[in-house]
């Protein structure tokens, strides 16, 4: 009888190590202990791409990303998927990719926007089957754009035009705001002041369609909830 119960806190002391490690090196955690069992994935500070940034910043790097988003979906404990978002923005391409596989899923979704969703933390927030932002939290819409040295050619401005229509589209179909009235924000001349676009608060972005509503974290979680019953 001892024999059996030292085993059984050997092993939720392996798994709740196991859980420790997985938020320190991933920012993810599975939540097996509430009504459902969802996967709760953080996406902060900026978006790592093709190229490794700086140490000293704070990145979500899409390689880790993509694999526990396809291991969510292939799961049959997990029940439903809770993306938390507070980030800059980041390498569009990467950010983009990891939107696509996030609205492709069939499990249900909800995303929650914490402190920002900037730039391709947009298509990012829209992605799930329902989104919502903090009442504090902001989003900043503004065009694709690059640091360094470019080549002033026709090429490249045309390159930039048909990733920025990728974005547009991909937010459009995956939100209620039109196409004319993004690009309208996005293009803004008079709110940033070394930059075009706007800087959305959380009531706004709600009312602009972007975001579905202002929530927080027990009203997105029983937001899942209802959608993994519904299912």
């Amino acid at each position: 009888m001892n024999n059996n119960n030292e085993n059984k806190d050997s092993e939720k002391s392996e798994k709740r190590r196991a859980e420790i490690e997985e938020i320190k090196e991933m920012g993810s955690v599975s939540a097996f202990d509430g009504k459902h069992k969802i996967y709760c994935l953080t996406i902060i500070g900026e978006i790592e791409g093709h190229n490794v940034l700086p140490e000293q910043n704070k990145t979500t790097k899409y390689e880790h990303v993509i694999p526990q988003l396809v291991a969510v979906e292939e799961s049959r404990e997990i029940e439903g998927l809770l993306v938390i978002l507070n980030t800059v923005g980041g390498d569009v391409e990467a950010g983009l990719a990891i939107a696509e596989l996030i609205s492709g899923m069939k499990k249900p979704t909800v995303s929650l926007v914490l402190g920002g969703g900037h730039s391709i933390g947009v298509p990012l927030a829209v992605s799930a089957k329902r989104s919502f932002i903090a009442p504090s939290a902001t989003m900043t819409v503004h065009p694709v754009r690059t640091t360094g040295l470019v080549i002033g050619v026709p090429q490249v401005m045309n390159h930039f035009a048909r990733m920025q229509a990728r974005i547009t589209d991909f937010v459009v179909r995956n939100s209620k705001i039109t196409q004319q009235r993004f690009t309208e924000l996005m293009m803004n001349t008079n709110e940033l002041v070394t930059d075009v676009g706007t800087v959305l608060s959380g009531e706004k972005a709600v009312d602009e369609g972007l975001i579905d509503g202002i929530g927080t974290l027990s009203t997105v979680i029983d937001s899942l909830y209802e959608l993994i019953e519904n299912k």
